[in-house]
């Protein structure tokens, strides 16, 4: 192993008796005629789901669903999963109902698991709101998807620097990202792990950060044709204020866009304009205007 991996491959646990909630959602999508409908729906207290809603008219066909949560903000100990299923040809649009603020913790950590099933022709967006880590806060998020070959699958994630506004900024303790992708059969599409430890290391960098106050991620899987479509249609940035940078990944299976930024609103933009690109090549249409409460 390379030396410089060696302090990230122990993920700190949390000692016998601390407590926390558990919170899970499993959803299962299938088509009905001529629409996708939420027909699985299980879910454990803190977590709520919202009843699916077909308000996208440019997508009737579109469930959108929102997981809420009525434990207020995530603590030292709670432990949460996502488990998200859709059958062949269904399609689901997933978001959160607000930003999930990570609270100050000592010494432990709050979990995130996802879990994505897609079969064939399925299509799934993903796109919760921002993660703001407090000071002192592990938060380590998971995702585990597996995707049939005609299948895509849009899946986002916003981190902020803390609670910028109240002097806190890169204070948190550690950030434990990891995502992998397979095919049915095994085969590996994408897999990373990203660490981040401010107290450990300046995340302030030009190789990391460089000043910017939020980052975001974005994965897109989908078949060749699209993803080497949507690869041409993205332009790199480099300014003062946003960064993006997009990665096709090998065979084409899918591409990888990192976005860094300094306000929270202009990243959201630019994740939601990626989505838009995805839809135009699929549907042939644009994502609808934000709610101006989101």
């Amino acid at each position: 192993m390379i030396a410089e991996m060696q302090a990230y491959t122990h993920t700190p646990r949390m000692g016998a008796g601390t407590t926390g909630k558990y919170g899970l959602v499993r959803l299962g999508f299938e088509r009905d005629g001529s629409r996708s409908i939420l027909r699985q729906w299980e879910r454990r207290t803190p977590l709520i789901v919202q009843q699916a809603l077909y308000f996208d008219e440019q997508l009737p066909q579109l469930p959108c669903v929102y997981i809420l949560s009525a434990g207020g903000p995530v603590v030292e100990g709670d432990e949460y999963d996502y488990e998200i299923a859709l059958k062949e040809g269904s399609c689901a649009h997933i978001s959160t109902g607000a930003a999930t603020k990570v609270a100050q913790m000592r010494g432990g950590r709050a979990s995130l698991r996802q879990r994505f099933s897609l079969a064939e022709g399925s299509y799934m967006e993903y796109l919760p709101e921002l993660t703001i880590p407090c000071s002192g806060a592990s938060y380590e998020v998971e995702c585990r998807a597996v995707g049939a070959p005609s299948a895509v699958l849009f899946y986002s994630d916003i981190f902020m620097c803390g609670r910028l506004y109240s002097g806190e900024r890169y204070r948190y303790q550690r950030l434990d990202l990891s995502t992998r992708i397979l095919r049915p059969d095994g085969g590996l599409i994408f897999c990373e792990r990203q660490v981040v430890e401010p107290t450990h290391s300046d995340v302030d960098n030009l190789a990391v950060m460089g000043g910017m106050e939020l980052f975001a991620s974005v994965v897109i899987i989908a078949p060749a044709d699209v993803s080497s479509a949507l690869y041409d249609s993205i332009m790199p940035k480099m300014e003062p204020n946003l960064s993006l940078g997009v990665h096709l990944l090998p065979s084409g299976a899918g591409i990888v866009c990192r976005i860094a930024g300094r306000e929270s609103g202009a990243v959201k933009h630019q994740v939601r304009k990626l989505c838009s690109l995805l839809r135009q090549r699929l549907y042939g249409v644009g994502m609808p205007a934000e709610f101006p409460w989101r």
